[in-house]
């Protein structure tokens, strides 16, 4: 119910083809921009604060430009950047534009080399500068590099120091500046490396420059810069000279696919996307490995690379819960079993009453998991009416057309208002208006008789729930509210691309504060800003998570039921219960995808550890110091 700002997507595409191919096979010689376009559209759920593209031409003369990009903010920044990446195209003759050599020498877009990339801002900060593709321009083309990811580094600080050792002044104090800075660094420092071997060799002029471009190996670039950062990343460059790479951390934490034929290299966050756009079965597409790169050099030869040995298998289940289109096979039938994996505690929370229940989801992104959640309903009624009818007690016909009959009610009790929402983004009446920003269907409930079963992905802060959504199911009349979340109570900040750092984010935390105030306990409170004040004195590497203490006094039971009383209006008549799934079940359902921590507090690098314990101190001495 409340929008999370997180991952971006990527797109990379590598045409291993003369454009007159694809314009002779495919109609068009833009086959590779129509490509780009169709897989961000595909992952406009990964970003919708802005995109961006990039384009490389391999076969541009001197004085001619061969790198391109376009940028643009706002929801509707991918058909912004495509018009404007095709505006040149229209001032010239009709005739002309569908001619590919034409077209390779007027349109910046006719290339070989294509990026994308989609933007949710995971540090809050918006605005041009963040936008990718980031591009850093040299005379040298091979020292020209475009540099888009998905990702949060969280060791920035050692990052920048060992730039500015090196005598560079970087321009922005961001983890995507520091990492274009810091590989284009190492880029620089590969390209003199061959210059000298040339000069050794007696080469000159444009001899040294085919030769660079000919034998620069982007693998000494990855495995200079990368070993060295900390986080959840997959990130894709392409420089000037017709490099072309990919890598994705050695934790796993972040996700990329990808897809090669003889005609095209392709690399997506999504495999659906892939699936779609290049029309593909799931077991055509690959997924990258942790530490992985993928590297394509200027003549179309792909080679992959371990660059740093995996160091955990850890990727984040919140990809599967909530970030990824479900339409994926695997994500569908995960977040399927998300919502069964529930059966049990929703029973219990309707007293097995499914007579008196109906079943309901909110928002859109949660109706994979009430598919489940209503399976798992009807696993029950059915394996209760095999019980009734074989139980060897005597009905009569109408009684067995009653039990045959019986069946788990389901309902879309709220539908949601664009146009609401955009307009109360803006003024002092937000919260009044903000409950209507759902209509309900009146006449799904029986007033006072029926429970109200409503499924969400995820509860982080439970602000809009309290504000609007439990007063609007209310006017209903239900007898009994059950919130389920198909995802585990979210306890611990995240610093791996999710734009929640905080630990007043989160109404579980809250919830284990004031347990702790109501039973005495506050003393944990002051040990544990104690204990992460000490363990902020270690070298990061050697850092454990020491805010786990907070809630080691509790079941996740009583935390529930703590959040369902910081979360109910005052005003609301029925009663309320909040279900959260557990951690067995997000692992049962999720298996390849045991990235937990927003839910355990165990963080896959180092670097989470002590981010987890600055949020710590900084939320104590912010709000809990006297």
């Amino acid at each position: 119910m409340e929008p999370l700002l997180h991952e971006c997507g990527v797109a990379m595409i590598r045409l291993r083809k003369p454009l007159n191919y694809y314009k002779e096979k495919y109609g068009t010689w833009a086959y590779g921009m129509n490509k780009l376009f169709l897989l961000m559209n595909k992952q406009y759920n990964r970003g919708q604060q802005g995109a961006g593209i990039a384009c490389v031409k391999l076969k541009a003369s001197p004085g001619e430009d061969y790198m391109s990009r376009e940028r643009a903010e706002g929801s509707g920044a991918i058909s912004e950047v495509f018009a404007a990446a095709n505006k040149d195209i229209m001032s010239h003759p009709k005739d002309k534009k569908g001619n590919a050599e034409y077209a390779y020498r007027n349109f910046a877009f006719a290339g070989e080399l294509y990026m994308g990339h989609l933007r949710y801002s995971g540090t809050g900060r918006t605005g041009m500068q963040y936008v990718h593709p980031f591009l850093r321009r040299n005379n040298w083309r091979a020292k020209n590099l475009a540099l888009c990811g998905n990702f949060h580094i969280t060791n920035v600080d050692d990052v920048f120091h060992e730039l500015v050792s090196h005598g560079q002044h970087p321009r922005v104090y961001a983890d995507t500046y520091i990492m274009l800075e810091l590989m284009g660094h190492r880029l620089d420092r590969e390209v003199e490396r061959v210059f000298k071997e040339c000069e050794q060799e007696g080469l000159e002029g444009m001899d040294i420059t085919n030769t660079i471009e000919e034998r620069i190996d982007i693998t000494n670039v990855l495995r200079t810069s990368t070993p060295m950062l900390d986080g959840g990343y997959v990130f894709c460059g392409i420089t000037g000279s017709g490099e072309m790479f990919t890598m994705r951390d050695p934790w796993g934490v972040r996700t990329a696919y990808w897809y090669a034929n003889d005609e095209i290299f392709v690399v997506a966050s999504e495999r659906a996307a892939l699936q779609t756009a290049m029309n593909l079965k799931a077991e055509d597409v690959i997924e990258m490995k942790p530490g992985e790169a993928l590297i394509m050099n200027k003549r179309g030869e792909l080679r992959s690379e371990i660059v740093i040995p995996q160091k955990a298998f850890l990727p984040c289940s919140f990809e599967r819960i909530y970030f990824s289109r479900g339409n994926d096979g695997d994500i569908y039938k995960e977040r399927k079993m998300l919502g069964s994996n529930l059966k049990e505690q929703i029973l219990k929370a309707i007293n097995y009453d499914l007579d008196n229940t109906v079943f309901s989801f909110i928002p859109n992104t949660a109706e994979m998991a009430f598919y489940g959640m209503v399976e798992g309903m009807e696993e029950f009624l059915n394996d209760w009416k095999m019980k009734e009818l074989t139980s060897g007690k005597q009905f009569s016909e109408e009684d067995i057309l009653n039990i045959v009959s019986k069946k788990v009610r389901q309902e879309k009790v709220a539908n949601k208002d664009i146009k609401m929402r955009t307009f109360i983004t803006a003024g002092d009446k937000r919260n009044d208006l903000a409950a209507h920003v759902y209509d309900i269907t009146y006449g799904t409930i029986k007033p006072k008789v029926d429970n109200l079963v409503v499924i969400d992905d995820s509860i982080v802060r439970g602000t809009t729930l309290k504000q609007s959504i439990l007063n609007i199911l209310d006017r209903l009349e239900p007898k009994k509210i059950i919130v389920v979340s198909s995802s585990p109570q979210i306890r611990y900040p995240d610093y791996y691309g999710i734009d929640m750092e905080k630990f007043d984010h989160f109404v579980a935390f809250k919830a284990a504060l004031d347990l702790l105030y109501e039973r005495g306990k506050r003393a944990l409170i002051d040990q544990t800003y104690k204990a992460c004040l000490e363990e902020l004195k270690k070298p990061y590497s050697e850092q454990v998570n020491c805010t786990r203490a907070i809630y080691k006094p509790f079941t996740p039971d009583e935390i529930s039921e703590k959040i369902g009383e910081l979360l109910k209006p005052v005003d609301l008549k029925a009663d309320l219960e909040l279900v959260f799934q557990s951690l067995e079940g997000l692992h049962n359902a999720c298996p390849n995808h045991l990235g937990d921590w927003y839910f355990s507090g165990i963080y896959p690098t180092p670097g989470g550890n002590k981010l987890v314990n600055e949020a710590f101190v900084e939320y104590y001495e912010t709000y809990l110091y006297r």
